[in-house]
């Protein structure tokens, strides 16, 4: 459906994903996509569903179960000239291919003297919230987020979803995308005509004077509804979305702190040694003389993602927690 006034269209965050992904393909025959099944049962959340009929098995590629085959071969096609995109069906099995990662992709450009570049995209399902058990749940991006020589983008609209990926694609060095599975269904107004969008700055997505709710991915929405629900109190809240977590824009974090003298940090991620404690430590290094009241940090609780719904729900950070949070600082 388009909106002829405004020049946008109501999108789904799983088509924003297939149309950046298929136009990549469609611009440059050295994009492929492979993967655990991407091909003829169409993604196992239905991103590259038709991408198969269109551009066919050798572009297209079904892997073996094995993270650590498949990304190790995209690694090898990024340095032999192509421009691959790998799908990991879960952040938990990307745990598989760690070596491949961590001590491969990632290093190459040093371990070489910058000599050979890895021009690899992996995306990734991350998050909770759909009773799929522990081992499909956690959000573990801060753990990429601690390495050098990879970036971590965490798109939480559709149109980051959509104009992330060519920009991925163009960056000379390993990229990890991580689309919170929460979002696939989500709808968005995607502004047309689009272009690409950059991977290094996060976006203030709500102004606020109050406090600063400081998030990224599939926790933005929380955000946002905390805020709406912030605003009922007379509490003007900004929702910044770091989008990117690796580098992290930390002038971004440090300017709506020193508006709003107060931060909320909400991440999916457990709390201890968390991409909620890099960031905190960020503002209490650089910006602890405009806080009014001490850092709060919303995270999951420290346990396995639980399958029953009711205890999934308890474990996860939930919009009344935001507000708590934010109403206890902010007095």
């Amino acid at each position: 459906m388009t909106d002829v006034l405004t020049q946008t269209r109501t999108i789904t965050y799983r088509e924003a994903v297939r149309e950046a992904i298929r136009e990549a393909m469609q611009q440059d025959d050295r994009v492929f996509l492979m993967g655990e099944d991407v091909g003829r049962y169409g993604g196992c959340y239905a991103v590259s569903k038709g991408l198969l009929e269109e551009f066919g098995p050798e572009r297209v590629r079904d892997t073996p179960l094995s993270e650590a085959a498949f990304v190790g071969a995209g690694i090898g096609a990024a340095l032999g000239g192509m421009r691959p995109i790998v799908e990991v069906m879960t952040v938990n099995f990307s745990l598989l291919a760690l070596d491949q990662i961590v001590n491969n992709a990632a290093l190459y450009l040093h371990m070489s003297g910058g000599q050979f570049n890895v021009p690899l995209v992996i995306r990734m399902a991350t998050g909770a919230g759909r009773q799929v058990g522990a081992q499909h749940s956690h959000s573990l991006e801060g753990w990429y987020a601690h390495i050098p020589g990879i970036r971590v983008v965490t798109p939480a609209t559709v149109e980051d979803a959509r104009w992330m990926l060519p920009t991925a694609l163009s960056d000379p060095d390993p990229v990890i995308i991580f689309e919170h599975s929460g979002l696939y269904n989500s709808e968005g107004e995607l502004p047309e005509p689009g272009a690409p969008v950059d991977i290094v700055s996060s976006r203030v997505r709500q102004a606020g004077s109050d406090v600063s709710l400081i998030t990224y991915g599939g926790s933005l929405p929380k955000a946002l509804a905390a805020a709406e629900d912030l605003a009922t109190v007379g509490v003007s809240a900004e929702v910044l979305d770091l989008r990117v977590l690796r580098p992290l824009d930390t002038e971004a974090i440090l300017a709506s702190v020193g508006a709003t003298h107060h931060a909320v940090i909400i991440d999916e991620g457990w709390k201890t040694a968390g991409i909620s404690a890099e960031i905190a430590a960020c503002i209490a290094e650089q910006a602890v003389w405009e806080l009014d009241a001490p850092i709060r940090r919303v995270c999951s609780a420290e346990v396995p993602i639980p399958y029953a719904r009711h205890m999934e729900e308890a474990a996860l950070p939930q919009v009344s927690a935001i507000v708590a949070a934010a109403r206890e600082i902010v007095g």
